[in-house]
C-alpha cells in the first residue's frame, strides 16, 4: 500500500576524523547499528537497504553480512557527493511506492589523508588534443580556460558570483569559514572542533583563491546511517517512536538542465535553485519558515553562492545576508550549526545522510548544547559534480 507521509525512525552518524583502526564495513556497521537502536527496531524489519560508498570496494551486501542478512534487495549507490542523499531518495521512493515499510540508508567513506579531491588532467599531450570517440568530444579544461580540481572549481564559482552581484571579497569568505569553525565547537562528532580567528584563517595555506586551507573541507573517514518509515506503520509503534520520528516533508534529487556552458563547465547553481523550488512546493513552505538549513560548504565560496541558490535571500542578495548575522547559530536563519564541512569534516558518501542527522536532531531536541530553540522545519541540501542535488526538507513530529 502507497504511503503519503515518510518519516525518519532513527539517525545516527559517526565520529568523523580518523580511524585507522576501522575499515569501512566497521564505519558503515557501527551507523547501521546506531540508526536501529535510535529506532528501536532491527534488520529483521527492514525492506531494503541503499548504501553508498564512492572510493572502497564496499557494498551493501558485505556490510549485510556483518549486520543481518535478511534477503532483501540492496541497491548500491554512487552519485558523487550526494551518494547519501541518493540513498536516503532510494528508501524514500520506496516506501512511498508500498514497496516497503522500513528502508535503510547508509553513507560511508574513508578519506582520511587523501589531501584535496582533483578532477581530471590535461596530460602532456594537451596541445595536440584531437576529440575522438563519446568520452573524448569535450577537451579538459584543466589548465586551458581553468581547472577541475575541486578547490579551483569552487573558487571560481564564488568569483563568478561577486563579479556578477558585487560586493564579495577575501575576508568575506573567511568570515564565512570564521561562522563554521566557531559552531564546531559544539559538535562532539566534528572531525575538528576548534575556533579559529579571522587572521587565523585568511593567513593560512593559499589553496584556491579566495580559498584557504581553514576556508575548504576536511576529507576524513565516517558513516551515517538513517531508518525510514511509512506513516502507517510508525502509527502501529510506540508513542516514544512516534514522538521521535521526522518528517520528510520534501525529498528531491535533480540534475543538470541543458545548458551550453555547463557542457564544459559545471554549473552548481542552477540545478540547486530548481531542487530547492521542488523541495518548497512539495513541503508546502517557503525559505523563510527554515528554523536551520544544512548546505554542502565544501568550500566557503560554495556556502555564499547556496545562501541565493536555496532563495534564504534575494536573488544577488547573498552579501547582505551573510553580514546581516542570519547564518549565525543566534541568527534569522541559522546555517551549518554542525561546522559544516569545513569543520564536522567531509567523508563524501555519509555527507548526504550527516546533514539530514543535523537537522533531524535539532528538530527532536536532543542536539545538546548546540540545539537550536524551538526548531521545528529544517532544510538539508547537498551537491555532487556531475551533477546532482539533494534537497531535504523535515518537520518536527506534532506534539
Amino acid at each position: 500500500m502507497a504511503s503519503d507521509d515518510v518519516w525518519i525512525l532513527g539517525i545516527t552518524m559517526t565520529k568523523f576524523g580518523k580511524h585507522p583502526t576501522k575499515d569501512v564495513i566497521d564505519l558503515a556497521a557501527e551507523a547501521t547499528m546506531g540508526a536501529l537502536a535510535d529506532a528501536g527496531v532491527t534488520m529483521r524489519e527492514m525492506g531494503l537497504l541503499a548504501f553508498g560508498s564512492l572510493m572502497g570496494r564496499a557494498s551493501g551486501q558485505m556490510l549485510q553480512k556483518q549486520v543481518g542478512q535478511t534477503g532483501i534487495p540492496v541497491y548500491n549507490v554512487s552519485n558523487a557527493c550526494a551518494t547519501g542523499a541518493t540513498a536516503l531518495r532510494v528508501c524514500h521512493m520506496a516506501i512511498r511506492a508500498g514497496d516497503a515499510d522500513f528502508g535503510l540508508a547508509v553513507g560511508v567513506e574513508k578519506l582520511a589523508g587523501a589531501g584535496l579531491l582533483a578532477g581530471g588532467s590535461r596530460g602532456d599531450d594537451s596541445k595536440n588534443w584531437t576529440p575522438s570517440g563519446r568520452f573524448g568530444a569535450v577537451g579538459p579544461i584543466d589548465g586551458r580556460i581553468g581547472t577541475e580540481t575541486m578547490p579551483g572549481v569552487f573558487a571560481q564559482i564564488g568569483l563568478e558570483y561577486g563579479h556578477k552581484y558585487g560586493g564579495t571579497s577575501f575576508e568575506l569568505f573567511a568570515k564565512i569559514s570564521e561562522k563554521n569553525h566557531a559552531h564546531s565547537t559544539l559538535n562532539p562528532l566534528a572531525a575538528y572542533s576548534k575556533r579559529f580567528t579571522l587572521d587565523q584563517i585568511m593567513n593560512d595555506v593559499m589553496i584556491a583563491y579566495p580559498n584557504t586551507r581553514p576556508m575548504c573541507s576536511a576529507n576524513c573517514d565516517g558513516a551515517a546511517a538513517a531508518v525510514l518509515v511509512s506513516d502507517a506503520k510508525l502509527k502501529t509503534l510506540s508513542l516514544e517512536q512516534q514522538r521521535r520520528a521526522v518528517k520528510v516533508s520534501a525529498s528531491v534529487l535533480t540534475t543538470d538542465p541543458w545548458e551550453e556552458a555547463c557542457q564544459v563547465l559545471p554549473n552548481v547553481n542552477t540545478l540547486t535553485r530548481q531542487a530547492a523550488t521542488q523541495a518548497y512546493e512539495k513541503a508546502g513552505i517557503g525559505p523563510e519558515d527554515l528554523d536551520l538549513v544544512e548546505l554542502h560548504d565544501c568550500f566557503a565560496t560554495a556556502e555564499l553562492v547556496h545562501y541565493d541558490n536555496l532563495m534564504l535571500c534575494p536573488e544577488g542578495g547573498a552579501v547582505d545576508f551573510f553580514n546581516s548575522g542570519a547564518t549565525w547559530r543566534d541568527g534569522k536563519t541559522p546555517v551549518n550549526v554542525s561546522g559544516g564541512l569545513e569543520s564536522k569534516g567531509h567523508p563524501i558518501a555519509a555527507t548526504g545522510i550527516a546533514n539530514v542527522w543535523e537537522v533531524a536532531t535539532h528538530l527532536r531536541g536532543e542536539a545538546g548544547d548546540r540545539q537550536l530553540p524551538d526548531a521545528r522545519v529544517g532544510l538539508a541540501h547537498v551537491i555532487g559534480l556531475g551533477n546532482a542535488c539533494g534537497v531535504h526538507i523535515l518537520e518536527r513530529a506534532a506534539a
